[in-house]
C-alpha cells in the first residue's frame, strides 16, 4: 500500500500498477498518456518542456499582446470574467485583474486533496498551456514545470469545483502558489507558505500578465487527472477481480466448464472474453477442480456470482476501455476559454464543460459497485454451510466457540452498501452559478471524488474475498489448489496466517488490502501464469 505525506486522504487506498512508467515526461511533444499522468502524479517523474512547443507558446503570446491595446474588448484580456465579461478593463488595472481573479477563485474548503491528484491536475494544466492556444508566456509555463519538479504541492481543498468552467477553485489554489501566495507542502510534506517554498526552490513568483490568470484556471484538469488515475487503478483491479473469482470458483467446488472459449464466442464482448480467458488460465491444472470434474459432478449450474463473473467483470473492463478512449481524447485537447486560434483570433468556446469526463466517471462508479457486489456474494457463499459444499461454518476453527470470518463479510457488505450509494451519478445534477451566466454545470469534480472512494471500496472487498477464498482453499486439504491460485494464496500467507482459532481480523484485512493495492498478489500469480489480460 502506498504511503504518502499527510496530504493523502487516509480513506483512500491507491492501487499501484507493476508496469514501468517513464522517468521523465516531455510536455508539448504530443498528447500525454495515462502512464505519463501516473508517473508524474505518483512517482514524481520529472517534467521537461518541448522546445518546439515553447516556441509556439511564444508566438501565441505575441497575439495576446497585440490585442492588449485594442479599444475593443477581448474576453480574458481586457474584460472581466463570467457574468462580468462585458466590462472593459483599462490596461492600468489588468495586472490587478489577473491577481484578483486568482485570489477570488481560490475559494476551496474542506479536507486537503491528495498529493497525487494535485500533481495530476498541475501536469494537465501545464499540458494545455504548452498547446500554444492559451496565450501565456513561456516563463509562466516554465515556472509551473519547475514547481512540479521541485515537489511543491499547493494545498487544494475538497470542495470548490462545479466541473464547469472547469475546475476553477482547485486550479486557482495552484495558481495562487505560482504567484507566491497561499500554502503548499514541500517535497518532504511540510506545510509552509508558498512564497517560502518557491524561494527555496529557486523559483521566482510569477507576476501575471493579460490572459494568464484565466489560462491557469479554466480547465477540466482535476477531474481528468482523477479519471486517468482511476483508469490505471481499475485496469489492475479487474484482473484482481478475475483472480479472486477464480479462487472462489475453485474453493467452492465450482465448474470451470462455463469459462470455455467457445461459450464466450457466442457473445462477442471483448471484456467478457478477456475475463473468461483469465479464469481458464488461473484455474488450469487445479487438482481441486479435477477432483469433481466430469459426468459425475453433481453440479448442474453454479450460482450466478461464480458462473457469471466473466460477464460482470468483463462489462466493467469494457467500461474502463470506453473511459480510456474518452480520457485519451481529453489528453489530446486544449481546454481553455477563450483560446487563440491558428489564424490569430481569440475566440470564446465551451470546451471547458466537463460533461464528457463526468459521464464516464459516473459510469465507472457504477461498474466498480457491481464488481464489489458480486465479490461480496461470493464471500458470503464461503461462509454458509448450506452453500459452501462441506466447509465449516464461517470457516471457523471451532464453529460456535470461534466466529471465523463471519464479520469480515459484514465489513464487505457495509462497503458494498456505500458503493451503491456512490454509484448515484453526480453528472445529472446542476446548480446555476455566476448570476445565471453559467447556468448548466457538469459536477464532474464531484463524480471524480466519489469514484476515488469507490475504487478504495472495491479494493477492500476484493482483499476480503482474497482472505476468505485462501482460507477455503486451505480447508480443502489434502486437495491442493492449482499453480496460479496457490501462488496467490502463498503470497497472502507471507503476511496473513492460515486457518486457526479466532484472531484479530482487521489487521489481516489491512495486510490483504496492501497486497491487492500494491500489486503483490498479481505479481506472484504472473510469475506462474505469464501475462494476464
Amino acid at each position: 500500500m502506498r504511503t504518502e505525506s499527510s496530504t493523502e486522504d487516509r480513506r483512500v487506498v491507491t492501487p499501484v500498477l507493476g508496469r514501468p512508467d517513464p522517468d521523465e515526461v516531455v510536455v508539448g511533444a504530443g498528447p500525454l498518456t495515462i502512464a505519463d499522468v501516473v508517473a508524474v502524479a505518483r512517482r514524481d517523474a520529472r517534467v521537461a518542456l518541448d522546445p518546439a512547443a515553447l516556441a509556439a507558446v511564444a508566438e501565441t503570446r505575441r497575439v495576446v499582446e497585440s490585442l492588449a491595446d485594442d479599444p475593443h474588448a477581448h474576453y480574458g484580456i481586457s474584460t472581466g470574467f463570467g457574468a462580468l465579461a462585458t466590462t472593459y478593463i483599462p490596461r492600468r488595472d489588468r495586472e490587478r485583474l489577473q491577481l484578483s481573479l486568482i485570489r477570488s477563485h481560490a475559494a476551496g474548503t474542506g479536507d486537503e486533496v491528495e498529493r497525487e491528484v494535485v500533481r495530476a491536475l498541475m501536469l494537465l494544466r501545464l499540458a494545455t498551456l504548452m498547446t500554444g492556444r492559451t496565450g501565456v508566456r513561456e516563463s509562466t509555463a516554465q515556472a509551473y514545470a519547475d514547481m512540479l519538479n521541485a515537489g511543491i504541492t499547493p494545498i487544494v481543498r475538497e470542495y470548490g469545483s462545479l466541473g464547469c468552467s472547469g475546475d476553477l477553485a482547485p486550479l486557482a489554489h495552484c495558481a495562487l502558489a505560482l504567484i507566491g501566495e497561499g500554502e503548499v507542502r514541500d517535497a518532504s510534506g511540510r506545510v509552509m507558505p508558498a512564497a517560502l517554498a518557491i524561494a527555496e526552490a529557486g523559483i521566482r513568483p510569477v507576476v501575471l500578465a493579460e490572459k494568464e490568470g484565466l489560462a491557469l484556471i479554466n480547465g477540466t484538469d482535476g477531474m481528468l487527472g482523477m479519471l486517468a488515475l482511476a483508469i490505471a487503478d481499475l485496469e489492475a483491479l479487474y484482473t484482481m477481480a478475475d483472480l479472486t473469482a477464480a479462487m472462489s470458483v475453485e474453493a467452492l467446488l465450482g465448474t470451470d466448464a462455463v469459462f470455455a472459449a467457445e461459450l464466450h464466442e457466442l457473445r462477442p464482448q471483448a471484456g467478457q472474453a478477456d475475463s473468461a480467458a483469465n479464469l481458464r488460465t488461473l484455474l488450469a491444472g487445479s487438482p481441486i477442480v479435477k477432483s469433481h470434474a466430469g459426468p459425475e459432478d453433481p453440479t448442474v449450474q453454479d450460482a450466478y456470482s461464480l458462473r457469471c463473473s466473466p460477464q460482470v467483470n468483463g462489462a466493467g473492463r469494457d467500461t474502463v476501455a470506453h473511459a480510456r478512449t474518452v480520457a485519451e481524447r481529453e489528453l489530446a485537447s486544449a481546454i481553455d476559454n477563450p483560446v487563440v486560434t491558428r489564424d490569430g483570433r481569440v475566440v470564446s468556446n465551451g470546451n471547458f464543460h466537463g460533461a464528457p469526463v463526468a459521464y464516464v466517471l459516473d459510469f465507472l462508479a457504477i461498474a466498480a459497485a457491481d464488481a464489489a457486489s458480486m465479490a461480496e456474494r461470493r464471500i458470503d457463499r464461503h461462509l454458509d454451510v448450506a452453500r459452501n459444499r462441506g466447509l465449516p461454518a464461517f470457516l471457523a476453527d471451532r464453529a460456535g466457540v470461534d466466529s471465523g470470518l463471519m464479520i469480515a463479510q459484514y465489513t464487505a457488505a457495509g462497503i458494498v452498501s456505500e458503493l451503491k450509494r456512490l454509484a448515484a451519478p453526480a453528472s445529472v445534477d446542476s446548480i446555476p452559478s455566476s448570476a445565471m451566466q453559467e447556468d448548466h454545470v457538469s459536477m464532474g469534480w464531484a463524480a471524480a471524488r466519489k469514484l476515488r472512494r469507490s475504487i478504495d471500496g472495491l479494493t477492500r472487498v476484493l482483499a476480503i474475498e482474497l482472505v476468505t477464498a485462501a482460507r477455503s482453499l486451505d480447508l480443502r486439504a489434502p486437495l491442493h489448489p492449482g499453480p496460479a491460485t496457490a501462488a496467490a494464496r502463498d503470497a497472502l500467507r507471507a503476511h496473513v496466517a492460515g486457518p486457526g482459532p479466532d484472531r484479530v481480523v482487521s489487521a489481516e484485512i489491512e495486510s490483504a488490502v496492501a497486497l491487492v493495492a500494491g500489486g503483490g498478489v498479481l505479481d506472484a500469480v504472473r510469475r506462474v501464469t505469464g501475462p494476464l489480460r
